[in-house]
């Protein structure tokens, strides 16, 4: 078996950057947020404008909706002008422009990647896939956001990477989005500490202003501490978010949104999930606070549009969640780890549910005994559904391997590697995290699979080999 490393790599740009709020506090209460306000407002005309020209002389060739985000983020803290107080365009973005921070979206790292076949497959030649795949990217804090690339792989498997757009601009919340009182009644019913009778005090369809009304009102104080929470996190967990118009799959960025990611949104693995002639494209991604994870999905038809949604349910418990690409004796399929060292499997009939699963399989080989894991969702071939692996070893060595599923059992392993496919090399080993090596999606073309990977939690690399070979050197497990 020959295995093919790229010699490309992908490093950390500190240059990409994002304009995110600078938060001082509670808006309504803090007396540091209203002496910044009054400070401002109190600068002569001539100055302010001179200040706010040279800002944007400074900062605004770095980002493609510079002036936008500046008025995005003065309507945040508004609410903190005195009454009666007539601005400006011109004081407005000053204000805005001191709520705001710049943030090396890759300070630190980037990683981790996920791939699939690109929705546009148009202007290749004979031979070519275009593919679209995510990377981890970690700046200050150690918050990890969501970046999307794109690339062409041939025939025989050359790799050649897209242009990449010079700025990074965050997609927006929506904060107009509706919520269905339906919907949150089917998600929380299996939550027995949830009294579903606090959702008696919200309108069947409502946005999240309409929530903090309700709330800032008193109605929920009747109801237990435990329910408030619950609520809350739901609102808080389930959002959508845009890209802004003309920015390109490259230009765009997810950053945590919710308080449960306020630390990150790692490690997405991303699917062409395929129900009929409908393809809907979903990740699976940990949502970290910086003390407990909670399992998110991404889901999107065009990659402009995204909802973020919970899972809930007593095997929505641990990271590396993996869906299968497509119902399997008409259920969802979703590959885990509960328990933090086996890979497990899950079947439902709720893509949000998720309330049992079965060990698949266990750490057994010398050179990963600590723990298993998944590098992705499972790949359909005629011979099974290969499912590429990570493995924990001594000195917290990971490798990756693969194993194959029976098609229309996948809880039976038909094949397993023996020996690691893609182990550290001497470059590979040094980095954030030495010693690693990790992937979070792969894809075939042409029988070659494409395995993006990262190295040492620092940078990202390609490797190819043929899925013939691969098969070929698999054992019965």
């Amino acid at each position: 078996m020959k295995l093919k490393r790229s010699k490309i790599q992908l490093k950390a740009d500190h240059k990409r950057v994002i304009v995110n709020f600078l938060n001082l506090g509670i808006v309504t209460t803090s007396e540091r947020i209203t002496k910044l306000i009054q400070k401002v407002l109190t600068l002569p005309k001539e100055r302010a404008k001179q200040v706010l020209k040279d800002i944007k002389k400074e900062f605004a060739s770095r980002h493609s909706n510079f002036d936008f985000f500046l008025q995005q983020h003065f309507k945040q803290i508004e609410a903190a002008v005195p009454n009666g107080v007539t601005l400006t365009k011109t004081q407005k973005q000053l204000l805005g422009a001191f709520f705001t921070k710049e943030y090396s979206i890759q300070g630190a790292a980037l990683f981790n990647p996920s791939i699939i076949e690109h929705p546009n497959q148009a202007d290749l030649k004979k031979g070519e896939k275009r593919f679209l795949y995510t990377l981890r990217s970690v700046g200050e804090g150690h918050i990890s956001s969501i970046e999307f690339r794109s690339g062409v792989v041939n025939r025989v498997g050359a790799i050649q990477l897209e242009a990449v757009s010079p700025h990074a601009t965050v997609c927006t919340k929506d904060l107009t989005k509706k919520y269905q009182l339906a919907t949150i009644k089917q998600r929380t019913n299996i939550l027995p500490s949830f009294n579903a009778k606090i959702l008696e005090e919200l309108a069947n369809i409502f946005t999240i202003d309409d929530y903090y009304q309700v709330k800032k009102s008193g109605a929920f104080l009747k109801y237990d501490a435990e329910t408030q929470s619950v609520l809350d996190n739901y609102l808080d967990t389930n959002y959508d978010i845009v890209a802004l118009p003309h920015t390109t799959l490259s230009e765009r960025v997810i950053f945590p949104n919710a308080k449960k990611e306020a630390k990150g949104m790692e490690d997405v693995r991303m699917v062409a999930f395929k129900e009929g002639d409908k393809l809907t494209y979903i990740g699976t991604y940990t949502a970290y606070d910086g003390h407990s994870i909670s399992p998110q999905l991404l889901i999107t038809d065009d990659f402009i549009h995204f909802q973020i949604r919970t899972m809930y349910g007593a095997a929505v418990n641990d990271k590396g969640m993996a869906l299968f690409p497509e119902k399997i004796n008409g259920q969802y399929v979703m590959l885990g780890r509960q328990g933090g060292e086996n890979i497990t499997l899950m079947y439902s009939d709720d893509l949000y549910s998720w309330q049992e699963y079965e060990t698949l399989l266990e750490p057994e080989d010398d050179w990963g005994l600590i723990q298993l894991g998944n590098c992705g969702s499972p790949i359909k071939t005629k011979a099974g559904w290969l499912v590429m692996t990570h493995a924990v070893g001594a000195l917290r060595k990971y490798v990756i391997g693969a194993i194959l599923l029976d098609l229309k059992n996948p809880s039976k392993i038909i094949k397993k590697l023996k020996t690691p496919l893609i182990a550290p090399n001497a470059i590979e080993r040094e980095g954030y995290v030495p010693n690693v090596v990790y992937s979070c999606g792969s894809m075939i073309h042409k029988g070659i699979l494409l395995i993006p990977y990262a190295m040492s939690d620092a940078a990202t690399t390609f490797a190819t080999v043929k899925v013939s070979e691969l098969l070929a050197e698999m054992e019965v497990d």
